[in-house]
């Protein structure tokens, strides 16, 4: 792998996370292009992030970062025909939730050259099995799911949950909604 200078990163999901994810990117200078059937195009413009179709995404970019959320819509989102998308020199990272990737998939593209590697800290079954193949591979790079372990993530998050209680006893939304499908039992106003 040589510099990541004016490479591509695709984002699967451009939420919090996937943006944040690409100004960080963009600093090392990557280009950012990513699917995200739900992310308002202002915020697209305002993060350089430019909206293709997944399928577009796949075949352009060196390097497909995941930020969706785990449901019935994502479940396996990436599988055989996704992987069959990629370049060989693509690498695949997730950090998101593992079922969102076909494991076994994954492992098939990685084997036969389809795809050049792949850094994961999620799995399809968690606990990982001692013998689940990503762990033995040269071209896999795997770490423990624990950035909201850090010392500063355990200060902040009583803070955090304090301000969204506040949010929503003043009449608003809280900023990070996780389920978005809640429906409160009063209005709420954006902006919270």
């Amino acid at each position: 792998m040589g510099s990541i200078h004016g490479q591509t990163l695709g984002l699967i999901g451009c939420g919090e996370l996937g943006r944040m994810t690409a100004r960080k990117a963009q600093v090392f200078g990557l280009r950012t292009v990513g699917f995200d059937p739900y992310l308002e195009k202002s915020l697209a413009n305002e993060y350089n992030i430019t909206i293709m179709s997944m399928e577009e995404v796949l075949k352009e970019a060196d390097y497909i970062s995941i930020h969706t959320l785990l449901n019935d819509e994502t479940r396996h989102l990436i599988g055989e025909k996704e992987f069959s998308l990629m370049k060989p020199s693509a690498y695949v990272i997730n950090t998101a939730r593992g079922p969102i990737i076909d494991e076994a998939a994954m492992i098939k593209a990685l084997q036969e050259k389809k795809i050049a590697g792949a850094g994961l800290d999620v799995f399809e079954k968690e606990p990982v099995d001692s013998d689940n193949p990503l762990l033995k591979m040269d071209n896999v790079i795997t770490i423990p799911h624990t950035a909201s372990y850090s010392d500063e993530a355990v200060k902040t998050a009583p803070v955090s949950a304090g301000k969204s209680a506040a949010a929503i006893l003043s009449g608003h939304w809280p900023r990070n909604i996780i389920n978005k499908d809640v429906k409160p039992k009063i209005p709420l106003k954006k902006g919270g």
